[in-house]
């Protein structure tokens, strides 16, 4: 028997719920469908659960530097890692069963559980019921990838999801891959009580970044006692009584490297291998990720793909974004794209990185004159306060439009004050509106206004002709 439905979301991450809220609330009957556990990535093995295990890491750094701030306390700092897991499980789960229990209360929403996948562009199989409409809704986000690198199939290793389950201290940590996930986790760990040991193949940790963004970040990780290798051009791995050895022939040091415990992190994989996208005749690229336009439609009229699994953006704030995009077309009259949005994240380590638009690399190599200005953390008062120095901001501006380009700030508070830059990008004002802006004191935003008072002309990057002639 079909039970025919308005609309179908598969899936319950961050995109899938709104939309179905937003469906419903026009008056159609929108089934929902969840094959494990709701809330998706970010409530189960992403930002909440990670993030809580940060700020506990945070405390423990705290604590044993305390006396830096006159603070005495009775020995050093103690991490139980069975209560870190359980105070993070709590948290996660209050988030996840917030999202089921709204969505099982939602007017004109019914819940699946199981596997959802297409028997055509407009049925959808969940166990032994088929489901038909003619809006299908994709939002099954992604995975841990886990490439064939030799020797990974006769070792243990952890991903980012299934290190969340353990609830113990590895004695030393190898990780490899020098991304966000694998930064967070190195400080974290490492300020738990673990040695740590990064090893990358690229020639500078979170190379998609600013080249003295990753500098600063490396002396982060350094003053941690955080071990990176990089360079590693043939990594392997193998056993040696209980250890595990990976092989990374760097340019530089040990050729090898061993420790109690591996975690991969060199990357994403979206969720789409087991939808029967074939049956709908859903394209997707060579990576798996489903091919979308601008509006998030796919290349079958009626289905749309939002989130991780359209490779169209990584975080839990692309995806909701994606579903506001797709809920504004089809209820609003509101023509949203996703090419209207300006790229902004956030590396959580201690201090954080907040980024938004442009990369100062990239404005070079556009050609377009510009202007960048630059401060130190060691010069913002409220950092100075804090005892937290570490890292800069930066800001790159249009040199003719004076419209701002792109910013980062590596330091305390730069995931919140990026935002300050952020809003003024969409609005496409002039940074002097920032700029004679009076800002609260004492903050870190109130020196993004004098770092744009000592705005200096950007130096172009050469072209390879420029550069083989010398011109």
């Amino acid at each position: 028997m079909t039970k025919t439905y308005d609309a179908i979301v598969i899936g319950t991450g961050q995109a899938g719920p709104f939309l179905a809220q937003r469906l419903a609330g026009t008056g159609m009957k929108v089934a929902i469908i969840e094959r494990k556990l709701f809330g998706g990535t970010c409530v189960n093995t992403g930002c909440i659960p990670t993030k809580t295990m940060v700020a506990s890491a945070y405390a423990a750094h705290m604590v044993r530097h305390a006396a830096d701030f006159g603070v005495m306390n009775n020995g050093p700092a103690a991490v139980d890692m069975k209560l870190v897991k359980t105070r993070k499980d709590t948290v996660s789960a209050q988030s996840r069963f917030g999202v089921e229990a709204w969505l099982r209360g939602m007017t004109n929403c019914t819940v699946y559980q199981g596997h959802g996948r297409f028997e055509s562009p407009k049925k959808v199989r969940v166990g032994s019921q088929t489901l038909r409409a003619d809006r299908i809704f994709i939002n099954v986000g992604g995975r841990a990838a886990v490439p064939q690198m030799p020797g990974i199939d006769g070792i243990p290793y952890l991903t980012n999801s299934s290190i969340m389950d353990i609830d113990f201290l590895p004695r030393h940590l190898l990780i490899i891959g020098g991304g966000y996930v694998s930064l967070e986790f190195a400080q974290m760990y490492r300020r738990f009580g673990s040695e740590v040991t990064i090893v990358e193949r690229a020639s500078r940790l979170a190379q998609h970044e600013d080249e003295d963004v990753s500098t600063a970040i490396r002396s982060i990780l350094d003053n941690e006692g955080i071990t990176v290798r990089l360079n590693a051009d043939c990594i392997g791995f193998s056993r040696r009584g209980d250890e595990i050895v990976a092989q990374v022939n760097c340019a530089s040091g040990n050729p090898e490297v061993s420790g109690s415990h591996l975690l991969l992190a060199v990357g994403r994989r979206p969720n789409t291998s087991d939808l029967g996208l074939e049956e709908a005749g859903v394209a997707v690229d060579k990576r798996g990720y489903i091919v979308v336009d601008d509006q998030l439609r796919t290349s079958v009229p009626g289905i749309w793909a939002l989130g991780d699994c359209n490779g169209r953006g990584a975080f839990t704030h692309t995806a909701f974004n994606d579903a506001e995009i797709v809920a504004a077309n089809l209820l609003d009259n509101d023509p949203r794209k996703v090419s209207d949005r300006i790229k902004a994240y956030a590396l959580y380590i201690d201090p954080p990185l907040g980024r938004a638009g442009a990369t100062e690399d990239e404005v070079r190599k556009s050609g377009r004159p510009a202007l960048i200005g630059r401060r130190p953390m060691t010069k913002v008062g409220r950092a100075v306060e804090k005892g937290e120095t570490q890292g800069f901001m930066k800001i790159i501006v249009d040199g003719e439009s004076h419209q701002i380009l792109g910013a980062a700030i590596l330091g305390t508070g730069g995931d919140e004050a990026i935002h300050s830059i952020l809003d003024v990008m969409y609005a496409r004002a002039p940074y002097q509106v920032i700029q004679r802006a009076m800002h609260i004191h004492p903050t870190v935003s109130e020196l993004i206004p004098t770092m744009l008072g000592e705005l200096q002309p950007l130096a172009r990057a050469l072209s390879p002709t420029e550069q083989r002639t010398g011109e």
